[in-house]
């Protein structure tokens, strides 16, 4: 159990597949009241099934400012003042920068960063209010270091982050923390949507000299509840003195670069 998790309400951007889901298993098993969105009404179905009554369900498209504050006040109405945002929702659309669409970079952006920025405003207008609450962006190693056939992801994640990092600063005062996990590769169904074969995994480890791209020195892939473990420390008491703060998760991948 972590300090200061028992008991808060948070909300979960993404929460229907992946590292979002587990973030919402973790939550809820440390005592939250947690409110799930996604734009996945199945997945969110699933996951309500699973975890049972302590979960709020609300579909959402983070890109959507007057669907976001919708959420927030679903959330509210069912568990009471906001305490917690986790913002998780992301999408990955691979490939070259010459051969990058209009919609494919707009799409990025739209989750990946204005998402962010939907959420975090949201959440930010009521904890100022109540000089309270912890706020979590979930981003990327790579918005740290250079990715082939990634740069609309990437870029996106870098601009999550540093808004978080500011957003933080603009919020200290108040009593408000906000910070980053950075995952690196993590056994969800964005990462095996990018393995050619059942051998994926293994490549990943290894890395790719033709890309430029470092392997594993942990020699594994994250689970999706290794994030989740970040996230709820950053969310929690444990953390009480941290802000603006970058946490990867990614075995060493990035060489911390």
């Amino acid at each position: 159990m972590h300090p200061g998790i028992s008991d808060r309400h948070a909300l979960v951007t993404g929460a229907g597949h992946g590292i979002g889901a587990a973030v919402a298993r973790a939550l809820l098993g440390s005592g939250a009241r947690v409110t799930a969105t996604d734009v996945d009404p199945a997945a969110l179905g699933a996951l309500a099934d699973e975890l049972g009554p302590g979960l709020r369900t609300h579909v959402a498209d983070v890109a959507d400012p007057a669907a976001v504050e919708a959420a927030f006040v679903a959330g509210e109405a069912a568990h009471g003042p906001l305490d917690i945002l986790v913002n998780v929702a992301g999408v990955l659309r691979p490939g070259r920068v010459v051969d990058c669409s209009d919609e494919d970079w707009a799409a990025t952006f739209a989750v990946n960063a204005t998402g962010v920025f939907h959420a975090c405003r949201s959440a930010a207008r009521r904890m100022v209010a109540r000089r309270s609450g912890a706020i979590v962006t979930v981003a990327s190693n790579a918005a740290g270091v250079p990715r082939a056939g990634m740069a609309a992801y990437a870029a996106s994640k870098a601009a999550a982050a540093m808004f978080t990092k500011c957003l933080g600063l603009e919020l200290a005062g108040h009593g408000i923390r906000c910070n980053v996990v950075a995952p690196g590769s993590t056994d969800t169904r964005m990462q095996r949507d990018l393995w050619a074969d059942e051998h994926g995994a293994d490549a990943v480890v290894a890395g790719d000299l033709g890309t430029y791209r470092v392997g594993i020195p942990l020699g594994r892939i994250a689970a999706p509840s290794d994030v989740a473990d970040a996230v709820l420390f950053l969310a929690s008491d444990a953390a009480r003195h941290i802000t603006m703060h970058d946490l990867y998760v990614d075995g060493g991948a990035t060489l911390r670069a």
